[in-house]
């Protein structure tokens, strides 16, 4: 990979130019200049360590990096996550690695955690000479000791834990309350730094440090064979489900949306969520995702999460914090001014407590896929699964706030209201499967009742496409045109092959168009959501597109822009949320669950047409 000149912008880099590291613990992002800017402990969704993405002067930050840095790039070794930052300094290169230490012989493909709760970063110069400065700044003050050769911190945070920092080389405590300090190392030399939050030893990061990075490097190379794919971007699929592993929280099977909290949708934006949870509806597109391309010990474990979570909760969740709880409320941390000076930061998410109908058919769409995966539903579950069927019953024509989660007046969305469909469609399929009780006349006249409707007043004759809600004859305006109505087929509302279907597809990429193959989610004049300002295009409705081509036949159209949208993946195979449709740069959280969900599905879909389509053309 070329090496590229360094280019901050208020302080920050792009959020392109970084790379993930976890353990199914935790996770953290390396930036391109060798800092990391975001590492939460000991969980995902913890309160940050660091905090330098949201904010460069206050947040802190974990570097290892060339004074006078010119330029660098990042690679992952194949098939793993393990990175390697190259980092080009006045007089010399340094390749730095990093990665979260593994166990030796784990087993990624268990539900039992592998990592070490040890953050390993190794530097050697590669060629001439290099002054490197290691620099460890807590977003909290900690308090620091020295102890049997390495630090000792006490954070406030989580005063419970035992946080060690140890160097190879001599470092010290600033009057800020760093750590760090200057090291000059010539051609071959190399210097080993490590943070470790579990308690335990940290023997072997100071003896055998290459064999720590191999021991891990093993342990995600004998995972990723499992990895069942060979269409178009096989390598950027395998990335993707890579990602997906990193963003899986081992001990519960749970998949967080992204790895970060309040990365903008608009620059200087008040769009900033935290994304450090699971949404209900991401698991029914992540299973299917995941099942397809041969990781079903993945798929099989979150959907077993998410059935405990439904047959636990008396009132069903939107959403859940990894250990199936609901997250805490909503706040502001004026503190931290938010990346680039996009504020507020913000911890929880107010989504939680909203009303979106579509929760039912997502969590019937995933005890659907458990039981054609082969999981049982005893009766507690079914009765929980009941319940949920005739809460979309009862509530398929009230207004909510949808799958975008608007803060603003509900509408009756039509993707909510096809969901409800779903949620009854499901649950009769369970209960044939299963040899299930259940109320089998009113529930098949229910579904039929809400499809119906759903075809009847979404659809919008003048404009030829269905819309955004349900308008009633002769009962106001139709509604704008969003990038869920894609998802019609996806969710087997109808084919995507459908004359309605056809139209509405080509309407939705006109209206739109965000350039270059890019979409909005929808337009906020059309479609208001309740919060100021705009946002980037939003990637999966790209390749919701690219699964519509993909079902009428339109191979060819499908496959070009499966392939301009892989090509938008920084150079380590990542994707964010957003696009800026004026720049190409990132936006919105990072790495994002959905984004790389899309890749795989899309291409595993486009594979299977294309395998068709060439049986047939040989026939």
């Amino acid at each position: 990979m070329p090496l590229r000149p360094i280019v901050r912008t208020d302080g920050f880099l792009p959020i392109e130019d970084h790379g993930l590291i976890g353990d199914g613990a935790t996770a953290a992002l390396v930036g391109r200049d060798g800092s990391i800017p975001w590492l939460c402990l000991p969980d995902f969704d913890s309160r940050p360590f660091v905090a330098g993405l949201l904010d460069a002067e206050r947040g802190g930050s974990f570097a290892v990096t060339p004074v006078g840095l010119q330029s660098s790039a990042q690679r992952y070794l194949p098939d793993t996550a393990v990175l390697v930052t190259d980092l080009q300094g006045p007089d010399g290169r340094l390749e730095l690695t990093d990665c979260m230490t593994l166990r030796s012989g784990a087993d990624l493909g268990e539900q039992v955690p592998a990592g070490r709760g040890e953050l390993l970063r190794l530097a050697r110069v590669v060629s001439g000479t290099v002054e490197v400065d290691v620099r460890l700044e807590p977003l909290d003050g900690v308090q620091v000791r020295q102890e049997l050769g390495s630090w000792r911190m006490h954070w406030p945070a989580h005063p419970e834990m035992q946080l060690h920092l140890w160097c190879s080389h001599g470092i010290g405590v600033g009057r800020d309350g760093s750590i760090g300090g200057r090291v000059r190392l010539r051609e071959g030399e190399q210097l080993v730094v490590t943070l470790q939050w579990s308690g335990q030893t940290l023997t072997r990061a100071r003896s055998a440090p290459e064999r720590l990075v191999e021991q891990t490097a093993a342990a995600w190379r004998d995972w990723a064979e499992h990895i069942d794919y060979e269409g178009p971007q096989r390598e950027l699929v395998r990335r993707s489900a890579l990602t997906l592993k990193l963003l899986d929280h081992a001990s519960t099977g749970a998949v967080m949306a992204a790895a970060t909290s309040s990365l903008p949708e608009e620059i200087g934006g008040v769009r900033n969520w935290d994304y450090r949870y699971t949404w209900v509806r991401d698991a029914a597109f992540t299973t299917y995702a995941l099942r397809r391309i041969g990781m079903r010990a993945e798929a099989d474990s979150f959907l077993a999460w998410t059935m405990r979570n439904v047959e636990r909760d008396e009132r069903t969740s939107i959403l859940y914090t990894l250990d199936g709880r609901r997250p805490g409320a909503e706040w502001e941390d004026l503190t931290l001014s938010g990346y680039r000076g996009s504020g507020p930061v913000r911890w929880g998410n107010g989504a939680a407590r909203q009303v979106q109908h579509d929760v039912y058919g997502e969590l019937l769409d995933v005890a659907h896929q458990w039981v054609r995966a082969g999981g049982e539903v005893q009766e507690p579950l079914w009765r929980a699964l009941g319940e949920l069927t005739e809460h979309a019953v009862a509530n398929w024509r009230t207004p909510d706030h949808g799958i975008w989660e608007i803060r603003d007046t509900g509408r009756p969305f039509t993707y909510s209201v096809a969901l409800c469909h779903v949620a009854v469609d499901r649950a009769i399929g369970i209960a044939e499967a299963l040899g299930l009780s259940y109320p089998r006349e009113r529930w098949q006249a229910a579904a039929s009742e809400i499809r119906a409707t759903l075809l009847e007043e979404a659809w919008d004759p003048e404009r030829g496409t269905f819309t955004e809600h349900l308008t009633p004859p002769g009962e106001g305006e139709r509604g704008g045109l969003d990038g869920s109505l894609l998802t019609l087929p996806l969710r087997r509302i109808l084919p995507a092959d459908d004359p309605r279907m056809v139209a509405t597809t080509d309407a939705v990429r006109r209206h739109l168009d965000a350039g270059d193959g890019l979409l909005y989610r929808y337009l906020h004049a059309d479609s208001p959501d309740g919060l100021p300002g705009e946002e980037g295009a939003f990637l999966l409705c790209s390749f919701w597109l690219v699964d519509n081509l993909t079902g009428q036949g339109r191979l060819d159209e499908a496959h070009e822009l499966y392939d301009s949208l892989c090509r938008r993946a920084n150079e380590l195979g990542l994707l964010a949320e957003e696009i800026d449709p004026s720049t190409g740069a990132f936006l919105g959280n990072f790495p994002q669950a959905f984004s790389h969900v899309g890749v795989i599905t899309s291409g595993w879909n486009l594979a299977r047409a294309e395998a068709a389509r060439d049986g047939q053309d040989d026939r």
